[in-house]
């Protein structure tokens, strides 16, 4: 989806398919005809953006074989939709019954991490429609914090030197301009923007930047408008934003919100928790481990990073997050020009849910996802940017 920003600038909305398990390029094309297409005529739109998670292998498979890739592009024309974004941060096995810690695998010190993102923009820039020029990917935020030192720090950022010379020789090469955002999750080296700061100055290169993550920003109790403003003044450009919510408990010291958030803790994802104290922000890597005993202190407010449906906050007494994406909507494109002009819907927990809320096929499926860029839609006309065809 398309729309005009007041300055005459055009922005992206897309959801991204990484809610849609498939590893590759045959399990890519099935997704657009079982998924994305059914979503775009529940909108009764001519054309739909997609964020495309492309794991290891169907990326190789596309870069390897440019029949391959211009026959991805003529799929996503006949089902009427269009791609400026990827989500470049699950390498494989996202789909699997256990993803836990190991999304973060490899990371940005091991070759691996570089080799497949250099294939990603070397993808998205056959995939770009043809009046668009500039593409974006979103990235893990260097490496989970626990394996990482001096060294493998050094080694991430010569790397992501690396990937930068590539881009602008891809760029050469296309006239397609790509750019890819680190996205701060909690549990990393990078878990908030203020930890971006840092490493993306030393980088120093305008193709390297941030994906602001709503619910990780959320997540981390981080304020929006001073989140935003300090990557503004510190000259560090965002590349993308994931529009999300987390699941926000106020009361997490009474007994049946603690049952409630119980049912949010499941096998398949990580979902770190965090509350805010007078001593600063007290964590846990999962959701579990913060309702074992007192792990957590629960005199404050929980939140824990679980992407829960932006249009269906839990039922009481949980909540979502959905407040901080708005107000951060507002910094990021509510301005005189847009922060950033390439947003994605990122909620690929549907299937995580407690059962109760989880989707019940296909069709609901596709259902939920069409209210949720519904409600994104009317929040980015409700800050006086206009629908285009």
């Amino acid at each position: 989806m398309r729309f005009r920003h007041p300055d005459g600038s055009t922005v992206h909305l897309a959801y991204c398919t990484n809610v849609h398990p498939a590893e590759t390029l045959d399990g890519v094309l099935a997704q657009l005809r079982d998924h994305c297409e059914p979503v775009r005529r529940r909108l009764g739109r001519d054309r739909l953006g997609i964020g495309l998670w492309l794991a290891k292998d169907a990326a190789h498979a596309l870069v390897t074989d440019p029949s391959a890739l211009r026959g991805l592009r003529t799929e996503l024309d006949r089902r009427g939709l269009e791609v400026v974004t990827l989500n470049g941060f699950p390498y494989e096995g996202f789909g699997a019954e256990e993803v836990k810690y190991r999304v973060y695998k490899p990371d940005w010190a091991d070759p691996e991490r570089l080799d497949h993102t250099t294939a990603l923009a070397r993808v998205l820039a056959g995939l770009l429609p043809d009046d668009v020029t500039d593409g974006t990917i979103s990235t893990l935020p260097l490496a989970w914090r626990t394996a990482y030192d001096d060294t493998r720090a050094e080694t991430a950022r010569t790397a992501l030197r690396t990937l930068a010379e590539r881009l602008d020789a891809l760029e050469e090469l296309t006239g397609r301009s790509i750019r890819v955002g680190l996205e701060p999750e909690p549990g990393c080296v990078v878990e908030t923007t203020h930890d971006a700061i840092a490493p993306l100055t030393a980088i120093g290169h305008h193709r390297i930047g941030i994906c602001v993550d709503t619910c990780h920003l959320a997540t981390s109790f981080e304020d929006p408008h001073t989140a935003l403003d300090a990557l503004t003044a510190a000259r560090v450009p965002v590349v993308k934003s994931q529009l999300s919510a987390a699941l926000h408990a106020e009361h997490p010291h009474l007994p049946e919100v603690r049952e409630a958030l119980a049912a949010f803790a499941e096998p398949r994802f990580l979902h770190q928790t965090r509350t805010a104290t007078a001593a600063g922000l007290r964590a846990t890597d999962d959701l579990d481990e913060a309702l074992a005993g007192d792990a957590l202190p629960d005199a404050s407010p929980w939140r824990a990073h679980f992407h829960v449906p932006l249009h269906a906050a839990p039922a009481t007494p949980l909540t979502s997050t959905l407040p901080v994406l708005t107000s951060a909507l507002t910094r990021l494109v509510g301005g005189p020009a847009p922060l950033t002009r390439h947003l994605e819907v990122e909620t690929y927990t549907w299937q995580a849910l407690p059962p109760e809320l989880r989707p019940k096929g296909r069709s609901q499926l596709a259902e939920g996802i069409a209210a949720e860029l519904s409600l994104a839609r009317d929040l980015l006309t409700d800050l006086g940017l206009k629908e285009l065809p």
